[in-house]
């Protein structure tokens, strides 16, 4: 009799694949294997090789099977009762994971006599089945599987296959990201600033050989740099220095070379660069800084080098703290108010003095109302006078004063003291436009002219002449005279 080719059950059984399972283990109760599991059929549906034959007592759906064995008739279509028994042997383990099954979770039981789900043409394998009319729910779908997201917190112990679990646990890697830091050289620390330095300083060591003058000098310009108190001293120098200065209009430091000037209080060495002398945009020529020696000015400190015992100063800072002063104090800033200038610098026809942080232009018309020829030989860099308030805008800062306002007008009484055709011996003070000043011993002055009989080139500044007294004018409180001949 000639046997029926016995089909494997896995060409008939399509199964749906239960992905997230080890290699070689089956599901309880379907009729599939997978891949690697002994024997589990190839794909062309031979045992493979090495395996040893199966006995009678023991079925397997592959090829090879015992010619005792009945035929596939015997069984009933579907999955065949030995693959049952066969699956038996597997871990029970494996039949609590659940199937991820592409249509849904589903169970399945190992005594289940259904056909296979259909993959084409009804529902889909592995759907889940719709609730009953009835409200009775079958004892599959009861139970819904546990999805991989519920078992946190469970013991993973009982949801791991053996293979899996006889495995050594992995040792986690130890970062090499701290492996790296430990190993990596720490950053350095930023730079301290000036001030900083300065507090570090161990004063009592660095002045411990100082004298009584030297301890206090120290200890002035310490307090100008903590609270920017002011100090004054007088210009002894100035000198060019290479400094660093930052450029208003990139923000860089820049190395430039300036004049200093340089004031020392008694031992200290205090360098107060151009910059730091005039207000930003009331800058100076360099020859005014340069006819500054002698002058008396307020500082403040704004840099401390102890250990080579120089400092530097900062005037335009302390005369921004006197003109706020000046400007809260009614009592200096009424017009008519007479106060004190210092004369910084002076040149032949004007001068340049301070009042309150004002750096003023003084003519010699502001200055005295008697002629003068050259201000440089009345007026010296330090010298301290008297003036009168003529005007204060707080808005602008823009302060006006007199220095020939503290004196009285020698104008006063003339025409009394020096009556018209008078004569009277005066010495030219300065030539202008034609005209000769002369001044009078009692500081009138009178605007001469030359007789016909006499040149410009006969008379120079300094010559004592006599003149005649011709006219006044009280409008421009002026006496008009004639030279008539050298005394």
């Amino acid at each position: 009799m000639a046997r029926k080719k016995v089909v494997p059950v896995e060409e008939e059984n399509t199964g749906t694949e239960t992905p997230g399972l080890p290699e070689g283990k089956a599901v309880a109760g379907e009729g599939t294997f997978q891949e690697g599991l002994p024997g589990a059929p190839s794909e062309n549906g031979c045992p493979p090789e090495g395996l040893p034959e199966p006995s009678g007592e023991e079925g397997s759906p592959t090829d090879g099977l015992p010619e005792n064995l009945g035929e596939l008739s015997d069984f009933p279509e579907g999955l065949p009762g030995p693959i049952g028994e066969e699956t038996e042997r597997l871990p029970s383990a494996i039949g609590d994971l659940p199937l991820n099954n592409t249509g849904g979770e589903e169970t399945f039981s190992g005594d289940s006599s259904d056909p296979p789900p259909e993959s084409e043409g009804g529902k889909a394998a592995g759907e889940v089945p719709e609730k009953p009319p009835g409200g009775d729910v079958p004892p599959e779908a009861a139970t819904p599987l546990k999805s991989a997201e519920s078992l946190e917190g469970t013991n993973m112990a009982e949801h791991v296959p053996q293979e899996a679990a006889a495995l050594p646990p992995e040792i986690p890697e130890a970062p090499e990201a701290s492996a790296e830091g430990e190993g990596a050289p720490a950053e350095a620390p930023p730079p301290k600033s000036d001030r900083q330095s300065f507090y570090n300083l161990d004063f009592h060591e660095l002045d411990r050989d100082l004298t009584a003058e030297e301890r206090q000098e120290w200890n002035s310009i310490y307090a100008s740099y903590r609270g920017r108190s002011a100090l004054t001293g007088t210009i002894i120098g100035v000198d060019p220095h290479s400094i660093s200065v930052r450029n208003k209009d990139t923000g860089k430091m820049e190395r430039q070379t300036m004049y200093c000037a340089i004031v020392i209080p008694y031992r200290v060495r205090v360098v107060i660069p151009a910059s730091e002398m005039w207000e930003p945009g009331h800058e100076r020529p360099d020859f005014v800084l340069q006819n500054m020696v002698g002058a008396s000015i307020d500082f403040i400190i704004i840099k401390v080098d102890r250990e080579n015992g120089v400092a530097i100063g900062s005037r335009r800072m302390a005369a921004r703290s006197q003109r706020y002063f000046f400007a809260h104090r009614p009592a200096l800033c009424r017009e008519g108010a007479q106060v004190k200038c210092r004369v910084l610098s002076v040149g032949p026809r004007r001068c340049l003095v301070e009042c309150y942080g004002h750096d003023i232009n003084l003519t010699q018309r502001e200055m005295r109302y008697t002629a003068i020829p050259d201000l440089r030989e009345e007026y010296h860099p330090g010298d301290e006078l008297d003036c009168v308030v003529t005007g204060f805008d707080p808005d602008k800062g823009d302060l006006q004063i007199s220095v020939k306002a503290t004196q009285s007008n020698p104008f006063d009484g003339a025409e009394q003291r020096h009556p018209v055709g008078s004569r009277r011996y005066a010495t030219i003070a300065g030539k202008y436009g034609g005209g000769v000043f002369c001044n009078l011993p009692d500081g009138t002055v009178c605007m001469c002219n030359y007789s016909y009989q006499h040149e410009d080139s006969d008379f120079m500044v300094g010559d004592t002449v006599i003149i005649v007294v011709q006219r006044f004018e009280n409008e421009k409180r002026q006496m008009y005279g004639k030279i008539m001949s050298k005394w």
